[in-house]
C-alpha cells in the first residue's frame, strides 16, 4: 500500500488509515481478540496507520493485533483532556494499554469545539508539545468537525496534524459548509500541516457509492489519507482495492444501513445531547429524538445514557 508523508512530520503513513471506533463499545462492541484479527489482517495487507481514541475502548484490540508483528505501526489517539495532568495521564494510559514506548500522533479530541479550544485546553496542548520534545509523541494533532477550528489550527506552530471531518455530502461538517471545509483544508495544506480525513463515508450513509465518496475526498489538495472504520476483513480488502484503483464489486461487502434508535426506556434526561458532535439529538415531549439527516452514526451518545436506551442497529 502506498505510503504518504503527513505534512512536515517524520511520519509516512498508509493511504488507508484503520479507524478503530466501530469495533469498540461505542458501536459493534467486538471482543478484543476478534477485533485484533481484523486489524492484523490490515497490517499484513500494508496498512501501517491506526486511528483510535481514549474514549473508543479499542486499545486492547490494537495491542493484541501488534503482538508478534515486526513492521512499523503508527498509532494516532485522541483525548478530551483539558489540563496538563489529565493529558499526561491519557498519554501514559495509551502507552501502557498499547504496550508501546511512543505514539505517532496524539490529538486534542475536539469534535464540535471551536477555536476557543486552544484557550480552554492550552495546558493539555502544552503537555503534548512537551512530550513531543521528549520523543514520546511524534506529532501533535487536532481532531475536529468544525471549519473554524481547522482554520485556527492551520495557523498554529504547535499543531502538526489536523484530522477534519469531510465528505462529499458535507454531512457532519460544523461551523460552515462542505466547500468551506475544503477551503480550510487547502489553507492547512498550504501551511504544511499533515492531513487525513474522517467520515469519508459519512458514518455509513454513503456506502452506496464508496468510490465516488473516496474520489471526492482524495481530490482535495493535501488530502491523500483517509481513516475508515472497519470491522471485518472484507471491508479492509475492499477499501484497499478502491484506494489502489482496482476493479471491485462494491456489493462484495453488503451495504448494511445503520441507524440510531431511542427505545421506550428513554426518560428524557438529556445526557446524550451534549455528547452528540453534530447536534443530531434533541428533546421532544420528554424523550430524546434523532435527526437522521444530521446523525453521523458515531455512537458517542450511547455510553452516556443512564437507561441504556440508545442503540445503534
Amino acid at each position: 500500500m502506498r505510503k504518504v508523508p503527513l505534512g512536515k512530520t517524520s511520519l509516512a503513513v498508509s493511504q488507508l488509515c484503520f479507524g478503530a471506533l466501530p469495533m469498540g463499545p461505542l458501536q459493534r462492541d467486538m471482543p478484543p481478540e476478534e477485533g485484533a484479527r481484523v486489524i492484523r489482517h490490515a497490517l499484513e495487507r500494508g496498512v501501517n496507520f491506526i486511528d483510535t481514541a481514549q474514549a473508543y475502548g479499542t486499545y486492547d484490540h490494537i495491542r493484541l493485533a501488534k503482538e508478534g508483528y515486526g513492521g512499523e505501526i503508527i498509532i494516532a489517539t485522541k483525548s478530551y483532556a483539558e489540563t496538563y495532568q489529565e493529558m499526561e495521564r491519557a498519554i501514559r494510559e495509551a502507552l501502557t494499554a498499547l504496550d508501546g514506548d511512543a505514539l505517532g500522533i496524539v490529538h486534542l479530541h475536539a469534535a464540535r469545539v471551536g477555536p476557543e479550544l486552544f484557550a480552554i485546553r492550552s495546558e493539555a496542548l502544552r503537555c503534548l508539545v512537551d512530550y513531543k520534545k521528549r520523543g514520546v509523541i511524534r506529532a501533535v494533532g487536532v481532531a475536529t468537525h468544525t471549519v473554524p477550528t481547522v482554520r485556527a489550527a492551520a495557523g498554529r506552530d504547535d499543531v502538526d496534524v489536523i484530522f477534519p471531518l469531510i465528505n462529499v455530502r458535507g454531512q457532519g461538517v460544523q461551523g460552515g459548509s462542505r466547500d468551506e471545509m475544503a477551503e480550510a483544508i487547502l489553507e492547512a495544506h498550504s501551511r504544511g500541516k499533515g492531513l487525513y480525513a474522517m467520515k469519508v463515508y459519512a458514518g455509513g450513509n454513503l456506502l452506496h457509492d464508496r468510490r465516488g465518496a473516496l474520489d471526492y475526498v482524495l481530490g482535495l489538495p493535501g488530502m491523500e489519507v483517509v481513516a475508515i472504520g472497519m470491522v471485518d476483513e472484507k471491508e479492509v480488502d475492499m477499501n484497499i482495492k478502491l484506494l489502489q484503483d482496482e476493479e471491485v464489486d462494491e456489493n462484495y461487502v453488503p451495504i448494511t444501513t445503520k441507524k440510531l434508535v431511542i427505545s421506550r426506556f428513554c426518560r428524557g434526561c438529556g445526557s446524550c445531547l451534549e455528547a452528540c458532535p453534530n447536534g443530531a439529538l434533541s428533546l421532544s415531549e420528554g424523550k430524546a429524538r434523532v435527526d437522521e439527516g444530521l446523525c453521523i452514526l458515531c455512537g458517542y451518545c450511547n455510553p452516556l445514557c443512564p437507561e441504556f436506551a440508545i442503540r445503534m442497529v
